[in-house]
């Protein structure tokens, strides 16, 4: 089985848009923003209680549970068990350490695994046409643009059609798709026991708050200015970098490098481009625990879709 999948993985395009059937007929520009009540209220109510009771439940034992639980659940699960793996492919672990990464992916607090994908592919999609709705292109001024990705959804007239496959019919992804709010509580219990309300304010609220909001401001900043080192042809929308994010964001702000080679597990591509999630990827296929990595070097043809700015 493994072989059949690794045989799959060699001669499919690791720069296509994994989770879309079918774009006939669909239209990128067409559409109406329509509020979102259950991510607005998630959204919203953890910012709400992170400023309400953020100052007066301070400490630095709280403060330290809040960077080191953002960082975990940054690393293994936006940017390891999401984004590189679930959305992208860009390589293969074992069932339990997949599941576990992409169990973090909804710790991170966004949403659940099935809404990611659809979410991130169908920009992906949208960018990648001559036009695109504002929605998709963040060509909104940053408050408009801030209430539409944090709290509405966008509803296209003529939708890409989108095909899961095994991924929508895996129970555990179908569980955690249906219950990604609930995962907090545990932590928050835990949190509790040790910490008192603090740490809960702290290590659930103005966590996945500054996760939330953070995410939309550093994807808001990397489709509007910033370096960039490649420019996709025939692409409505292009990318670029936003180095000051590349540790807090585990390597994704390089985002001129991710529309340039998309399937690539390595991010931060040119010398001195800091990508923690690449160096875990590394050191997890150095211990066998990974393989199929790709890389930019492993999609030759690239370049052809590509125009050099340096």
């Amino acid at each position: 089985m493994r072989m059949r999948r690794e045989a799959q993985l060699a001669t499919r395009d690791r720069c296509e848009v994994n989770w879309i059937a079918s774009d006939s007929g669909a239209d990128a520009v067409k559409g109406k923003v329509r509020w979102d009540p259950a991510h607005s209220l998630w959204n919203g109510g953890m910012l709400v209680v992170a400023v309400a009771f953020g100052a007066q439940t301070f400490s630095w034992g709280a403060f330290a549970v809040f960077v080191l639980l953002s960082g975990a659940f940054i690393l293994l699960g936006h940017s390891l068990g999401f984004h590189r793996l679930l959305i992208h492919q860009s390589f293969q672990t074992l069932r339990p350490l997949r599941y576990f990464l992409i169990w973090c992916g909804v710790m991170a607090g966004m949403s659940g695994p099935h809404w990611i994908i659809k979410t991130h592919d169908l920009r992906d999609w949208a960018q990648r046409q001559a036009k695109c709705h504002p929605y998709l292109s963040h060509r909104s001024a940053i408050w408009k643009d801030a209430w539409w990705q944090l709290h509405c959804r966008l509803q296209l007239k003529r939708p890409p059609q989108f095909d899961l496959g095994e991924v929508g019919k895996d129970r555990f992804l179908r569980f955690l798709e249906a219950s990604w709010m609930l995962h907090q509580l545990p932590l928050a219990l835990i949190l509790f026991a040790l910490g008192g309300w603090g740490w809960v304010v702290w290590g659930i609220c103005a966590r996945v708050a500054s996760t939330v909001h953070g995410h939309w401001f550093v994807g808001y900043l990397a489709h509007r200015r910033g370096p960039q080192s490649n420019l996709v042809r025939d692409a409505g929308v292009q990318a670029h970098d936003v180095p000051w994010a590349a540790i807090p964001t585990m390597g994704e702000a390089w985002h001129n490098n991710h529309h340039a080679y998309p399937g690539s597990a390595k991010i931060g591509v040119y010398p001195g481009q800091s990508d923690w999630g690449y160096a875990l990827i590394a050191l997890l296929q150095k211990c066998g625990l990974v393989w199929d990595v790709c890389l930019p070097r492993d999609m030759p043809d690239r370049k052809r879709s590509l125009e050099s700015v340096l």
